[in-house]
């Protein structure tokens, strides 16, 4: 999970549909605003491309309970159904981190160790960190149906995938030190718009003696 840049103003759709009695959130201009937004990326896992995307609610509006978080533009996330899926449970109704509000990346360390996803949190008293840390946790390694367990096996082997890129990289650039060819691909892959970024921009901020000429390119805001 990154920071996201939201535009403004919302979509139009969403003020007339709230006007009606079963208006839909999700209307084209909605959702191509949201993709764009989120560069087509799940705000949760952040696998890239979706071929499944929803229109999330980070706050429940729980069928008509909530009316006013329904239609509200700054409520709405894009997601992948998996992450949808399984954040609609009570125990997340409270909230997490909104990522077009707060940097992630300044509460969440996102680790990938002997391939299991671990997220450390940097206030173990913050609800809100224990809960999006316990969420992107359970995306990747949640197995209690035949399906999830394929999806979240997935997202794992994906962001396996891209690690290993970015290692790979990352020993070119020992190798040759100078290149700024490597470099600037180095670069290209940490930035946020790309997949699994949260995991890549913390290992090379948590390897900043290693690779201080990366650490521009993993700045937060």
């Amino acid at each position: 999970m990154v920071k996201v840049e939201r535009s403004f103003p919302a979509p139009e759709s969403l003020a007339e549909k709230a006007r009606k009695a079963n208006g839909k959130y999700d209307r084209q201009d909605v959702i191509e605003r949201l993709k764009r937004d989120f560069h087509n990326k799940c705000y949760i896992c952040e696998m890239k491309e979706l071929q499944d995307p929803n229109v999330e609610h980070l706050l429940p509006h729980k069928n008509g309970k909530y009316p006013e978080r329904k239609f509200d533009w700054e409520n709405l996330f894009w997601s992948c159904g998996h992450c949808n899926g399984i954040k609609n449970n009570n125990k997340y109704d409270e909230g997490i981190i909104d990522c077009c509000k707060q940097d992630p990346e300044k509460y969440l360390y996102f680790h990938l160790i002997d391939n299991i996803v671990v997220i450390d949190v940097s206030d173990i008293r913050d609800e809100f960190q224990n809960r999006t840390a316990l969420l992107i946790t359970e995306v990747f390694s949640v197995k209690n149906t035949g399906m999830r367990t394929y999806t979240s096996d997935e997202r794992l082997r994906l962001l396996q995938k891209e690690m290993n890129i970015l290692y790979k990289q990352l020993e070119k650039l020992h190798n040759n030190p100078d290149s700024k060819v490597i470099l600037r691909t180095i670069c290209s892959l940490l930035k946020r718009e790309s997949a699994f970024a949260a995991f890549k921009r913390c290992y090379v901020r948590e390897h900043a003696d290693k690779y201080p000429q990366l650490q521009k390119c993993v700045l937060l805001d």
